[in-house]
């Protein structure tokens, strides 16, 4: 028997020793057509080579090609498990001539390989062509000698290819395969051909036309070959099964299943093994080529497939999460042929182990619904749409999964009721929505959001991507094109780009096509799905409808990824060694740096942030990976993840994982959408640059990271080096030079004051005053007015002046710069009937000022008018001749 593997192998060796490049297999995920979901054919990857966008250095090749088609046009989902030969994954044999060899070589190269290397017999070989294609006839009688009974002319479109309404195109000819008279059906073209006898293995397209609005307008000036041969039907044929689900490859992914569920494999249980066993092989080359379980676009369809799998492990009596435990037989399977698995095998179990085990607690209630709710049905009869909706907006079960569901016991499902009560939540969405205070104008996005669903976000994985225009918004109104020097909101299906959120800054990048020439200046996010570009034509013109290439500004990308890390760092660092009080508060990651609010009831001291910095740079030296999760909102945080604030979750989230404690923890764990570094060690570096207070409570961090921290540095260390300079010292001299020249101002400015106050007693000080003190109202009163003297040392002078009359009432006006102030001291035995705070607060009012405080023998106080410095003694001295007065 010929294994699959071995087949795979003998294909690309046979193209390989012809002359062909083996070209790996593509990813999953589409890199060059943002129309389609996932890759659907072997001739996905060389579209580009085929239409002349792009040239490679080779001009025939040849490779084994995944495939997924589970989604959109192309959708196989609901007969997988029942048919012979519908799969969600299967594997495109093909060989392609970029205007090398046409018709000829590629016919005889299918006849060799089929009759000559694999040994197929002739007889059970029948070849169709397009019927006006009288060529491939006559090469089909030439090369294998096939009678003209067994070269049908076919006259439909399915023996014609072509690439869309517009670009290029060619008949077909497929071959067939006749499994035996003991099987009913008629070959391709009569009245039986939906029979399983004649079974189709190849398919070779040869391009020799192009097409402009589904009508041929010309010949290729290099005509080119696409083939495909389905690597299970034909292993099925070579391994003398009819069923593919017989062959080597199936057959042990579906003994492990049965091992697992102590299940037969056949009987009742053949269908459920055979939806476990193609659904595993899809859910694992998915993840391994990054798509993971979400509630839009790819990761929906993943998430579909995953369910019915697990609702079919379910039915069998799997009484905990199974597909987990069958990736090991897939990788033993397929990874020789496929490392990525081999690699990405522990994302698969963790992923299909989380999706399971969500699943399962919800599986139980839905099942338990649909059972009240077809009791008493018949079969042929149908559920009403209202309960289906139920069961998918409540217990998440997609709409073909209760289809599936219910059709062993052959009741149907109200399609067009399901769709009314989905309808009828927008409808209430929207009215929630407006009835929450939201801009009128802002209904364009809801309108739109209803429209063309949600945007695809692939940026996690990738820098660059393309996608298809849905919609243009300008100056707040729908455009259906924009050209040079308009500034345009831009929606497209799929896009690298990510939108402000989080804490994070939205993208900045180009746009670019056909003569299109965009900058992307920021990228925002409506109504929590639609992603928003807004750009700026810079040349050529865009419109809705239009394929476009999107690229990232990598650099800025990358500048915020270590910036965004580092905050994840920091926070731990923090509440480490502040305490677990410490919560975020918000954020801000540019590409400049990193703002960080968290809740502490303090400043931070500089040993306290200088501890958090080298904590956070220990890590990042360790240079540990950085990991992402799909999971619960409430699982998440069991396993200690902490939540953004101010960030609302739905059913599931991403569990960003980074670091390693001493002891092997994990060192940082936060539910956050955005974009991380792979590996610590691309932070390069963090260096803190501020903390202040942003309320009560709550502080503000900010630091820079990798580029922007070294330049800060830098910059540092050159002023360092122009201080030394100055100072006439070393840079590691500098502390203790400035220190010394602070102890010396400080001693200066001591001998300063006291020569100031010493001249002022004396009556020096600029103020007139007398030798001694005069009498006023019967009182000793000495009064100064000192230009230029500081006010800090005015209560020192008024005691040392209050000692020298003994008995008696001081005052010193100090004047500075326009603004006076003003002192008043009363001795202990006068304080009974004079009180220096009133007597200062006559002073302060003359100099333009209110109030004046202190004790009874000693007061202070100011006022904005200097030039009133002789008004106030004037307005003390007036006091005390009325004190004395009224005694």
């Amino acid at each position: 028997m010929t294994s699959t593997n071995d087949l795979r192998r003998s294909f690309l060796d046979y193209f390989g020793s012809a002359g062909h490049t083996i070209v790996p297999s593509a990813p999953l995920v589409p890199q060059n057509d943002p129309t389609l979901m996932f890759v659907n054919a072997g001739m996905v990857p060389f579209k580009n080579v085929f239409t002349g966008l792009e040239t490679r250095p080779y001009s025939t090749a040849t490779s084994s090609q995944k495939c997924v088609r589970a989604g959109g046009k192309h959708n196989d989902l609901d007969n997988v498990g029942y048919t012979a030969r519908h799969h969600t994954f299967f594997e495109m044999l093909g060989n392609f001539s970029f205007g090398d060899y046409f018709k000829e070589q590629a016919i005889l190269h299918a006849w060799t390989l089929l009759t000559k290397e694999w040994g197929l017999p002739a007889d059970r070989l029948t070849a169709t062509v397009y019927h006006t294609d009288d060529q491939a006839f006559a090469l089909w009688q030439k090369i294998a000698g096939l009678p003209d009974h067994r070269i049908i002319r076919i006259a439909t479109k399915d023996n014609f290819w072509a690439m869309g309404s517009d670009g290029p195109c060619g008949p077909c000819s497929e071959i067939f395969y006749d499994h035996g008279d003991h099987i009913p059906g008629g070959p391709p073209g009569s009245p039986d051909e939906d029979g399983d006898r004649f079974v189709e293995i190849w398919n070779l397209v040869f391009m020799q036309h192009l097409q402009e609005a589904d009508a041929i307008v010309g010949d290729l000036p290099r005509p080119s070959i696409d083939t495909g041969m389905g690597l299970e039907r034909v292993a099925a044929v070579m391994q003398g099964v009819h069923d593919n689900y017989d062959t080597d490859a199936f057959k042990a992914l579906i003994a492990a299943s049965g091992a697992l569920t102590h299940t037969a494999t056949t009987g009742d249980n053949q269908a459920s093994h055979r939806v476990i066993a193609d659904h595993l092989r899809c859910s694992g080359f998915l993840v391994a080529d990054g798509v993971l379980p979400a509630n839009e676009g790819r990761g929906y369809v993943l998430r579909r497939i995953m369910r019915r799998a697990m609702r079919h492990a379910h039915l069998l009596g799997a009484k905990e999460p199974l597909m987990h435990r069958l990736v090991p037989a897939l990788v033993a399977e397929m990874g020789a042929a496929y490392p990525e698995l081999v690699r990405a095998q522990p994302l698969i179990e963790a992923t299909l182990q989380q999706e399971e085990t969500r699943f399962r607690q919800t599986l139980d209630k839905g099942l338990k619904l649909l059972d009240e709710a077809t009791a008493g049905m018949q079969p042929g009869d149908v559920l009403a749409g209202e309960t289906a909706f139920k069961l998918y907006d409540t217990y998440g079960f997609p709409y073909d999964l209760t289809e599936d569901a219910l059709r062993a016991q052959e009741f149907g499902v109200d399609r067009a009721g399901f769709d009314a009560a989905m309808a009828e939540q927008k409808r209430a969405a929207r009215a929630a929505w407006k009835g929450s205070g939201a801009k009128a104008s802002d209904e364009l996005w809801f309108d739109l959001a209803d429209e063309v669903g949600a945007t695809e976000f692939t940026g996690y994985a990738s820098d660059t991507g393309e996608g298809v225009v849905l919609a243009l918004v300008k100056d707040g109104a729908r455009v259906e094109r924009a050209a040079a020097g308009d500034s345009v909101d831009v929606i497209v299906n799929q896009t690298p780009f990510y939108a402000e959120s989080g804490g994070q800054v939205g993208d900045a990048g180009t746009l670019s096509g056909d003569d299109l020439r965009a900058t992307v200046t920021d990228t925002s996010k409506q109504l929590g799905k639609l992603w928003i570009h807004h750009a700026t034509i810079e040349a050529g013109v865009l419109k809705v409808g239009d394929g476009v290439k999107l690229a990232i500004d990598v650099a800025r990308r990358a500048a915020i990824r270590a910036n965004h890390s580092a905050t994840h760092l920091l926070h731990e660092a923090l509440r480490q060694r502040l305490g677990t009080h410490v919560a975020q508060k918000g954020s801000l990651v540019a590409p400049e740096r990193l703002r960080f609010d968290v809740s502490h009831p303090s400043a931070m001291s500089a040993a306290e942030l200088a501890d958090a910095e080298t904590a956070v740079n220990a890590k990042i030296r360790q240079n540990g990976a950085v990991t992402t999760r799909l999971m619960t909102p409430d699982d998440a945080i069991a396993m200690g993840a902490m939540a953004l604030f101010g960030e609302k979750y739905g059913d599931e989230v991403r569990v960003v994982s980074m670091g390693s404690d001493d002891d092997g923890e994990t060192y940082s764990i936060e539910l956050c959408g955005g974009t991380h570094v792979s590996a610590l060690g691309d932070i390069g570096l963090m260096k803190i640059v501020g903390e202040g207070a942003v309320s009560s409570g709550v502080r503000r961090v900010e630091a820079l990271t990798g580029e922007a921290a070294r330049a800060y540095l830098s910059a540092r260390d050159d002023k360092l080096r122009e201080a030394a300079a100055a100072l006439k010292t070393s840079p590691d001299d500098v502390p203790a030079r400035v220190a010394a020249l602070v102890e010396e101002r400080r001693r200066l400015e001591r001998e300063l004051a006291e020569a100031k106050k010493a001249l002022a007693l004396s009556g020096g000080g600029g103020g007139g005053a007398p030798a001694g003190p005069e009498t006023v109202g019967g009182v000793p009163f000495v009064a100064q007015v000192l230009d230029g003297f500081d006010a800090k040392g005015l209560r020192g002078a008024v005691d040392e002046a209050k000692q020298r009359i003994g008995s008696g009432v001081a005052m010193l006006v100090a004047v500075n710069d326009g603004r006076a102030s003003v002192a008043v001291g009363v001795t202990a035995d006068l304080t009974g009937r004079l009180n220096a705070v009133e007597l200062t607060k006559r002073a302060v009012a003359a100099l333009g000022g209110q109030g004046g405080g202190g004790r009874p023998d000693m007061a202070q106080g100011g006022g904005p008018n200097g030039d009133k410095a002789a008004d106030a003694v004037a307005a003390v001295r007036a006091a005390l001749e009325g004190a004395a007065a009224t005694a």
